[in-house]
């Protein structure tokens, strides 16, 4: 890695770290279930499998909701199983409160 970096040109050790402790947040997200707000009103939830460059989000098991003309009721979900986000479509990801605490006892 650190041979990777002075080919690329000078760095600095906190651009490193940095990196690594965001890679390192996303890997502990891992197979969490999230809650994600789309452009166009839907939400999706499912377990948070990928991510990439573009921040594309992979999600398993999805169920989506549409948005509701009545702000109390959330109506029933549609299985969607395996879902492609496009990252542009992304409006606000939620973990779990459940998945969270799972990861505090680690």
């Amino acid at each position: 890695m650190a041979s990777m970096i002075e080919e690329n040109g000078p760095s600095t050790h906190t651009e490193v770290s940095s990196s690594y402790q965001a890679r390192q947040k996303l890997e502990g997200l891992l197979n969490k279930n999230m809650r994600i707000r789309m452009t166009d009103g839907r939400t999706l939830v499912g377990l948070f499998l990928c991510t990439d460059r573009d921040c594309n989000v992979i999600l398993g098991s999805a169920q989506e909701f549409l948005k509701s003309t009545d702000t109390f009721s959330q109506g029933e979900p549609r299985v969607l199983g395996l879902a492609m986000i496009p990252g542009h479509h992304v409006v606000s990801i939620e973990v779990e409160a459940d998945s969270l605490e799972d990861m505090q006892g680690f």
